[in-house]
C-alpha cells in the first residue's frame, strides 16, 4: 500500500500545476485529520458533489468530518467533483478519485457518503462514482464494493437517486451517523457481515432508508399507485432522525483551514436548528423541525474554540433565522464581548425582517456595512398571506429606516416568481415596495452623507418542493416565467438606485422536475450524465438540451413533474417517509394559503403540524 500510495500521490502532483486553482486537489491545510491507515479499521470517504470551493463552506461536512475522526479507528476524508480541467488530466492519467488527507482512491474505503444538498448536483454523483471506480448502480456493486450511502436535504425526496444509492440517512446525522457505523464496524468483528445482512439490520435503525427493499407501482396515468415494502421487518414508513438535546450536541473545536479562499471562509456557529415561521414555500422551514436552540453561552464557547483554533477574523452566527433566538440579543452581547477585544467582525446571515431593531443595528454597526439583506418574498400583503410571510409593509419600511440610520446605504431585497395565485399586480408590488423604500432614503435628513442609495431585487423562480403546503402546486410555464421577469424589468426601468437580477428560469424547471421525480427520474438523470451533464448549478456547464433530450429518451415527460398539479389524495414518491409534518397538516395549510389566512408562528401557538406527536412533546413550553 505505501508504494501504490507513493505513486499515486507522485502522479498527482506531477498534473497539479497545469490546474487552475489547484491547492482544491492536494490536502494538507491546517487541522485536517491524517491517520495511519494501518491502524485504522474503518474508512469513510466524505463526498461533496460540488468544488472544493463550495463543499469547504458546507457547515455540516465540518460537523460529520469532526465527529467521525474522533474515533481513533475510524478516519473520514474529503471528497470533492474535480473541475473539469482536473478531471481531464485524471481521465489521461488513470488517477480515480481520492480522499485528500491519504490521497488512496475512495472504492478501496469502507464508505462512501454523499451529502445533497441540491437537485442539480445528481449528475456529479454519477460522475464521482465512476471517477473512483464503483459501478453507478447499486444493484451492480458486489462484495468488494464500498457502501454508498446519501444524506441531506434532498434525501427527503430520495426516489431519483434510488438506483444509484445503497442507503440514505434521513434526518439529522450525529447520532445516526454513528450507530450506522458501529453496526458495521461489530458485523465485520463478528464474522457475521454480508452486504445484505447489513443492509438489512441497518433498515432497522431508525432514519435509515434502503431504497431496495421498497417496491413501487404506478397507475396509468404515471401517477404512483403504492410504495410497499418487501423487506423482512422493513417499516412501512421511514422516520427521520433528530437530535433532541440541540444545546449539548457535539461541536467541532476546529475546522479544516483551506489554503486559498472558498465562498463562506470564516469561522460558523450553528446557533439553532428548525423555524418557527411556517413559510408555505420553505422546505427547509418543514423538514428541520422541531425548533431547537443553544444557550448563548454555548455558543460563545463553541466560537472561542473555532477562532482560536483557526484563526479565522470572522465569525457568522448561522441557522435558518438566527434572529429568531430567544435570546438574540443576549447572544449577540455575549459574543460581542469576546470579539471586539479580538477584532473579530461579527455576522448574523439570516435576519427577519421584524426581528431587526435598534438593539441587532447596534451589534451590526461594529462590523464593515458592505449592505443588508431582508426576503420579503413577494410584493403585496396580499401574496405575502398566500406564502405565510407574516410581516407586513410597515415592518419592512421599519426595517430599512432602522438600516438607514445604522449607517447602511445599501438593501438586497430576496422576491420570488411564480408564487401559487400570482398576479401581475404582485409582479408591479416588487418595484413598489422598492420605491418605497428608496422614498425612505431620500426623505431622511440624517442619511449617511456621501453614499449613494443602492435597492438590489434579487427574483428566483418559485419550485414546489415535497414536504411543503406547496408540493402540490405546478410551476408556471417557461413561457410564463419569462413574459414576468420581462414585466419586472420593465417596471424598474429608469429607477437608477435599483438593480434587478434573477435566475435562469430554465434551472428552476429543471430543478422542480427532479424536486418532484420518483424512481423513474434515475434513467432520466443516468442518460443526461451519459450525454456529459454536470455541473448543472453553474450556468457555464448548464445544458438543459441535453437534459430533455434525456427525458425523451427515457419516455417522460419534464412537464409532468414539473408543472403538473398533484392532487392532494393521490401518492407522493416521498409519502412513504416520514419527516414529522402531517400531509393533513400541508393540505390545511394550503387550503388557507388560497385563503389568504395566515397561521401564526409555532411560539405564538401550535398549529397542530405532527411534529409535537413526532417527538412525543409539546414543542414548546
Amino acid at each position: 500500500m505505501g508504494a501504490e500510495n507513493a505513486e499515486m500521490k507522485k502522479k498527482i502532483e506531477s498534473i497539479l500545476l497545469k490546474v487552475n486553482n489547484p491547492s482544491r486537489y492536494i490536502g494538507g491545510e491546517l487541522n485536517s485529520v491524517v491517520k495511519d491507515r494501518e491502524k485504522v479499521g474503518l474508512r469513510f470517504a466524505f463526498c461533496f458533489p460540488d468544488t472544493y470551493d463550495v463543499g469547504m463552506s458546507h457547515i455540516g461536512m465540518k460537523i460529520l468530518y469532526s465527529l467521525k475522526n474522533r474515533r481513533e479507528n475510524w478516519w473520514c476524508e474529503r471528497v470533492f467533483a474535480p473541475w473539469a480541467d482536473f478531471e481531464a488530466l485524471m481521465r489521461e492519467n488513470d488517477i480515480p478519485l481520492y480522499g485528500l488527507e491519504s490521497l488512496d482512491p475512495i472504492r478501496d474505503f469502507n464508505f462512501i457518503g454523499f451529502t445533497v444538498q441540491y437537485e442539480l448536483c445528481y449528475t456529479n454523483i454519477l460522475n464521482m462514482l465512476e471517477l473512483a471506480g464503483i459501478p453507478l448502480m447499486s444493484r451492480d456493486r458486489g462484495e468488494e464494493c464500498p457502501i454508498v450511502m446519501a444524506g441531506g436535504p434532498c434525501v427527503c425526496n430520495p426516489e431519483p437517486l434510488a438506483d444509484f444509492i445503497d442507503l440514505f440517512a434521513l434526518g439529522e446525522g450525529e447520532e445516526l451517523n454513528i450507530e450506522l457505523l458501529e453496526l458495521y464496524e461489530n458485523m465485520k468483528k463478528n464474522g457475521g457481515y454480508s452486504k445484505k445482512k447489513f443492509l438489512e439490520q441497518a433498515a432497522l435503525i431508525e432514519g435509515i432508508y434502503v431504497p431496495a427493499f421498497y417496491d413501487v407501482s404506478y397507475c396509468e396515468d404515471g401517477t404512483i399507485k403504492e410504495v410497499k415494502p418487501i423487506g423482512k421487518g422493513v417499516p412501512e414508513k421511514v422516520k427521520k432522525r433528530i437530535i433532541e438535546d440541540f444545546d449539548k450536541v457535539y461541536y467541532p473545536e476546529t475546522f479544516v483551514v483551506p489554503f486559498s479562499e472558498i465562498v463562506h471562509d470564516r469561522a460558523v456557529v450553528e446557533v439553532l436548528r428548525g423555524c418557527v415561521r411556517g413559510c408555505r414555500f420553505c422546505q427547509a422551514g418543514f423538514i428541520y423541525r422541531p425548533f431547537r436552540e443553544k444557550t448563548a453561552e454555548t455558543v460563545v464557547s463553541e466560537a472561542k474554540s473555532l477562532c482560536e483554533s483557526t484563526g479565522y477574523e470572522v465569525l457568522s452566527l448561522s441557522s435558518l433565522s438566527t434572529s429568531d433566538h430567544s435570546d438574540v440579543e443576549g447572544m449577540l452581547e455575549a459574543a460581542a464581548d469576546y470579539t471586539e477585544q479580538r477584532h473579530i467582525s461579527l455576522s448574523l446571515p439570516s435576519m427577519r425582517i421584524d426581528r431587526f431593531n435598534d438593539k441587532l443595528m447596534e451589534q451590526l454597526s461594529k462590523v464593515r456595512k458592505s449592505g443588508l439583506t431582508f426576503a420579503p418574498e413577494a410584493g403585496t400583503q396580499r401574496l405575502r398571506d398566500v406564502i405565510n410571510k407574516n410581516i407586513t409593509e410597515e415592518e419592512i419600511l421599519s426595517a430599512c429606516e432602522t438600516a438607514f440610520k445604522g449607517g447602511y446605504a445599501g438593501v438586497k431585497l430576496y422576491f420570488m416568481i411564480g408564487l401559487p395565485t400570482e398576479t401581475d399586480e404582485d409582479i408591479l408590488g416588487i418595484v413598489s415596495l422598492a420605491s418605497k423604500i428608496a422614498d425612505l432614503w431620500y426623505n431622511m435628513n440624517d442619511r449617511p452623507k456621501g453614499q449613494k442609495l443602492s435597492v438590489s431585487v434579487s427574483c428566483a423562480t418559485f419550485v414546489p418542493k415535497p414536504f411543503t403546503p406547496f408540493q402540490f402546486e405546478p410551476q408556471i410555464s417557461p413561457v410564463e416565467i419569462n413574459r414576468r421577469q420581462k414585466l419586472l424589468l420593465d417596471a424598474a426601468r429608469g429607477k437608477r438606485y435599483m438593480t434587478v437580477s434573477y435566475h435562469n428560469f430554465r434551472v428552476s424547471v429543471l430543478e422542480a422536475a427532479l424536486a418532484k421525480g420518483d424512481r423513474r427520474m434515475g434513467d432520466v438523470i443516468y442518460r443526461a450524465w451519459k450525454k456529459g451533464c454536470k455541473f448543472d448549478g453553474w450556468d457555464e456547464c448548464f445544458r438543459f438540451d441535453l437534459w430533455q433530450e434525456a427525458f425523451e429518451e427515457a419516455g417522460l415527460s419534464m412537464d409532468h413533474y414539473a408543472r403538473r398539479a398533484m392532487d392532494c389524495g393521490e401518492t407522493a414518491p416521498w409519502d412513504h417517509l416520514d419527516y414529522m409534518v402531517s400531509k393533513e397538516f400541508l393540505i390545511r395549510e394550503r387550503e388557507k394559503a388560497y385563503k389568504g389566512i395566515t397561521t401564526k408562528n409555532c411560539r405564538e401557538g401550535c398549529s397542530g403540524c405532527g411534529i409535537s406527536k413526532g417527538i412525543g412533546r409539546e414543542c414548546f413550553g
